[in-house]
């Protein structure tokens, strides 16, 4: 197994499409087919645009690929919007030299009577052709391949299988909800992935740091069948860093060997360390780093005394009440101009509400960006029953408006005869959207943060009406660029939360970060700080928190009724991700957590904390 590691999403994809391309060509001088597999898995999509710019760019034919796909959803047309047939065929094939007959794709209106069958004749083909050359398949957060779940052995054929309920809950906000999913899938089977020449893998984002550990270091679990790609002669896994974290190079060096003992991997070891021994930093001593395996760290960095005061003052030092600065900052900027960005209506208040609160309370200009509607994320019952409230409202006060009687029956019409995953009108879209945003105003208040301050930005690549969202444009980015040249904010705050299952938030944070570096030459950038901010999906580990904001009892509920005034979310939200809980109790419990582990260290206690890491375009987060 051959493991590529590159700090940005941009490096993995490109690093992807030009060992896919280096294969394509290789057969094409042997004037051989090059028989691929793939699935619709969102992780490619960045590869398959690299592959269309290297064959409308560079030159490279695809006329020699035979394309197989994966898997497909039971029963389902290639002309619904889940389809992953009609994700290939209009993400990649239409744009693409590949001759029609040489494009298979799983069909997912077969006949149950005759389903079997067809799975049988689509794996024969593979086979009669020589099997696949490379297969690209996908792989879940859980570790199925394609929908190749736990208990899928070594040997399994192409089949139909039904999805289980952790997978279709991963799978709500592509269908509108958990109900829509289809209750099976097909899939060409471990038997057939697993006889490829060579098999690409690409995994992005810290959510699948535990499972890359497992792919690469663990056993082979029947219960995660991605373990058993580690039999493969033949593997590429390339990988962002972020996906590395579990890994034991990247979470604990100092075991595979002597390191360079930065100031990072020293507070990492040392919090380790205290965490394992339940004690205080302070109270660690030269028998518990010996014991702990970092005789080497004593050997480099002092006594244990000297490493323990170094660490516990650092940790100190990133723990304050004043976000913005003090009255007498010494850089003579009080108070701030504050932006904070927040891809969905409620990200800000569910992240960083209580040091949002805070910095309102303590006379900083604050505004909010809110960079997307939200629209997508609201049931249709809550549009109804809006729309129920303005018609209300216009009788009783005598408003009368044709306009408004149209929209009225267009939306109670539309929504009343829905079906299901049907993609909503521009009207309905347009009345979830004001829901969100009067929900945020309302949120905004709590804060303090008055209404002038607001900015709905509804960028453009989220306006699709559907889970899938459009490449990121450059109006997306001047956008931004020309709310903050605006503004010339000093502190600019960014979701860094990119476990957000539905991309959205890694959307956003590389928008903002584009638009910041375009202002890196201005006046007041150069006085500008850009912390990153976690909390719905994720937490930052304490080692590499650079500002904690400590909240108080009465700040932990003031920042609660802030997250309630999303009505439309609270209670049951349409996409709720894998975690069942509301929003507002993830946040909570993940911000108590962390204020439990800087006790546990030995430093002060508190009710909750808020962590932040300062992005300076240079080292930590890259998108």
């Amino acid at each position: 197994m051959r493991h590529v590691v590159h700090p940005r999403t941009a490096e993995v994809e490109s690093e992807a499409a030009r060992l896919l391309a280096s294969v394509i060509s290789r057969r094409a001088g042997e004037n051989r087919q090059c028989r691929m597999g793939l699935s619709a898995d969102p992780a490619w999509e960045g590869v398959w645009q690299e592959l269309i710019r290297f064959h409308g760019e560079e030159g490279l034919s695809f006329s020699h690929v035979v394309l197989y796909s994966l898997d497909e959803f039971y029963p389902i047309s290639d002309t619904d919007l889940q389809s992953h047939s009609r994700h290939i065929r209009d993400g990649l094939v239409a744009h693409l030299d590949i001759p029609a007959s040489q494009v298979h794709l799983l069909d997912g209106t077969v006949s149950r009577e005759t389903v079997d069958d067809y799975c049988r004749h689509y794996e024969r083909e593979i086979a009669e052709g020589g099997g696949l050359d490379v297969a690209l398949p996908g792989i879940s957060s859980a570790g199925h391949i394609g929908f190749n779940g736990p208990g899928s052995g070594m040997d399994s054929p192409t089949r139909t299988v039904n999805i289980d309920r952790s997978r279709r809950i991963s799978l709500a906000a592509d269908f509108f909800g958990t109900e829509n999913v289809p209750r099976q899938a097909l899939t060409v089977g471990l038997a057939t992935i697993l006889s490829a020449g060579k098999i690409v893998i690409v995994q992005l984002g810290e959510d699948r740091a535990a499972l890359v550990a497992r792919m690469i270091e663990g056993d082979r679990d029947p219960s995660v069948p991605a373990t058993y790609i580690r039999r493969h002669p033949d593997t590429t896994i390339i990988t962002d860093e972020s996906a590395c974290g579990e890994l034991t190079r990247y979470r604990t060096p100092w075991k595979e060997g002597p390191i360079s003992w930065t100031d990072r991997i020293t507070r990492r070891a040392v919090k380790m360390l205290a965490l394992s021994t339940e004690k205080a930093i302070l109270k660690l001593t030269e028998e518990d780093y010996n014991e702990g395996g970092l005789q080497d760290l004593l050997s480099s960095g002092g006594s244990a005394y000297d490493i323990n005061i170094r660490v516990f003052r650092r940790f100190q030092s990133t723990i304050t009440g004043w976000p913005g600065g003090k009255p007498d900052d010494p850089t003579g900027f009080f108070p701030k101009r504050v932006v904070v960005f927040s891809p969905h209506p409620d990200d800000d208040v569910i992240s960083m509400g209580g040091t949002l609160i805070r910095l309102a309370d303590q006379g900083h200009e604050v505004h909010i960006a809110y960079q997307t509607s939200g629209n997508i994320a609201v049931f249709d019952e809550d549009a109804l029953r809006y729309t129920d409230f303005v018609r209300d409202f216009c009788e009783q006060f005598q408003v009368k408006s044709d306009r408004v009687v149209e929209i009225d029956s267009h939306v109670d019409r539309f929504l009343r005869n829905k079906q299901p995953a049907e993609v909503d009108s521009r009207y309905v879209l347009d009345i979830k959207g004001m829901i969100r945003r009067n929900e945020a105003r309302a949120a905004a208040r709590c804060c303090g943060v008055p209404e002038s301050r607001l900015h709905f930005q509804d960028l453009p690549f989220y306006q699709t009406g559907t889970i899938e969202k459009r490449s990121i444009s450059e109006q997306d980015i001047s956008e931004t660029e020309r709310l903050l040249r605006g503004l010339k904010p000093h502190q600019i705050y960014a979701a860094g939360d990119l476990s957000d299952p539905h991309g959205t938030h890694r959307t956003c944070l590389s928008i903002v970060l584009q638009a910041v570096q375009r202002c890196a030459d201005t006046e007041w950038y150069r006085q500008c700080t850009v912390w990153l901010y976690r909390g719905a999906w994720q937490e930052w580990p304490i080692d590499e928190i650079e500002m904690a904001v400590p909240l108080s009892p009465q700040e932990v509920e003031r920042k609660r009724v802030a997250i309630f005034k999303h009505e439309s979310q609270k209670d049951r939200a349409l996409f709720p991700g894998s975690d069942s809980r509301e929003f507002w109790q993830r946040s909570e419990a993940r911000t108590r957590e962390t204020a439990r582990l800087y006790d546990r260290l030995g430093l002060a206690e508190y009710e909750a904390i808020e962590g932040f890491v300062e992005w300076d375009g240079e080292s930590g987060l890259t998108i």
